[in-house]
């Protein structure tokens, strides 16, 4: 095994040279069922990468899903791409920043959520061999982050209402309900009524269509802090026609795949916030470039979930500390989802709904190889010129 810690004092090299990438396969039990309008998931298949670079490991997780659903990309697709397409492109190469590995990668139309995986572990490997935190690499500023909630769809009303007061109650800044056709207004009715001043937002995952106008102009009696994509998943144009009828604001997620698609979305009005899935359009360089249109639409964004292990989630707490994540994110503690995560310290947000951001190099998070290891059920290292 490659070492992976790496001393106080960093090495006089800013160079990573890659010598090969291990990609694996874990299954991970939820603490408890999440659902959305695309269905329900018990369990979750975590594809982390892993970039070697002569003494240093950089990771990386790969956000795509157990099936084409969210999104066309899946585990399965993501995979063969990797070791097929995008690991070549890397192996041998040696590169100066995480950055750098873009171009390499560019050739390969799509798989974002591949992509990212690869280059979000070069710039993992980046800030340990700068001896430096992620987040500071990126160009954070906030040493603390706030944190919102997301919650599924449930079997009963009752048994939402018991979730928002426990997540309530731990302290969460903003709470999101997943919503639906027949799980939507009677919902947010009685939520709103229990909790008048909470704030509140709810995401639709492309559940409606414009056709529901009138039913979607109910949702402005609940003062949401947002109505996240209401319509289909590839759309700009009608969500700005939507977004000219509705109080509330919309809020942009799936139809944001890169920062062309962010200014499309600002000039044509139609969103007034925007989600940032850091997985979602393709890694950090992009996920940073999406920050700063946003920011010069004078647009908030917010950095969203995606189910993802601790790996993946402490990448989320560093892009979160950019100076436009004005809103909550999804960024919630590893207890919410993982009997066991697989990082130490575990993700933890304090009484207060936030998460302190650490100085530690890297993500300030200690992978558990062991455990990888122990939850691993398909591994398989590349190397250059051997795929």
């Amino acid at each position: 095994m490659i070492q992976t810690e790496i001393s106080k004092e960093s090495p006089a090299s800013t160079q990573l040279k890659i010598e090969a990438i291990t990609l694996r396969e874990l299954q991970m039990p939820l603490v408890h069922f999440f659902e959305t309008s695309f269905g329900r998931t018990y369990s979750r298949r975590i594809l982390l990468l892993t970039v070697h670079c002569e003494g240093i490991d950089g990771w990386g997780e790969c956000v795509a899903g157990e099936d084409p659903f969210y999104s066309s990309e899946w585990i399965e697709s993501a995979w063969p791409t990797i070791k097929k397409y995008l690991a070549p492109a890397v192996l041998g190469k040696t590169l100066s920043s995480g950055r750098e590995s873009v171009s390499l990668l560019a050739r390969v139309r799509g798989h974002r959520m591949a992509k990212a995986a690869v280059e979000n572990a070069l710039w993992d490997a980046e800030a340990k061999q700068k001896n430096q935190p992620l987040w500071k690499l990126l160009g954070g500023t906030r040493r603390e982050i706030e944190c919102g909630v997301s919650i599924g769809i449930q079997d009963s009303v009752e048994q939402l209402l018991d979730k928002v007061e426990t997540e309530a109650a731990a302290g969460y800044r903003r709470i999101k309900l997943k919503v639906k056709p027949a799980w939507d207004l009677q919902v947010l009715e009685r939520v709103r009524t229990r909790w008048p001043e909470m704030v509140l937002s709810c995401d639709a995952n492309s559940a409606y269509q414009l056709d529901d106008l009138e039913h979607l102009k109910k949702f402005d009696r609940f003062k949401l802090l947002m109505l996240e994509q209401p319509l289909w998943n590839d759309d700009i144009f009608e969500h700005a026609r939507l977004q000219k009828q509705l109080r509330t604001p919309i809020c942009l997620d799936e139809s944001i795949r890169h920062a062309r698609d962010a200014a499309i979305a600002a000039e044509t009005d139609a969103c007034r916030i925007i989600n940032i899935k850091v997985g979602r359009v393709g890694g950090f360089t992009e996920a940073k470039k999406v920050h700063d249109v946003c920011q010069g639409h004078n647009i908030p964004v917010w950095c969203g979930g995606m189910l993802e292990s601790g790996i993946g989630r402490s990448h989320n707490v560093a892009l979160s500390t950019l100076e436009n994540f004005r809103l909550p994110g999804d960024v919630s503690s590893s207890k919410r989802y993982w009997k066991e995560d697989i990082i130490e310290p575990e993700v933890a947000v304090t009484p207060k709904g936030t998460i302190v951001i650490s100085d530690e190099p890297g993500t300030g998070y200690r992978v558990r190889e062991d455990l990888i290891e122990k939850l691993t059920v398909r591994k398989e290292t590349i190397r250059a010129g051997k795929v």
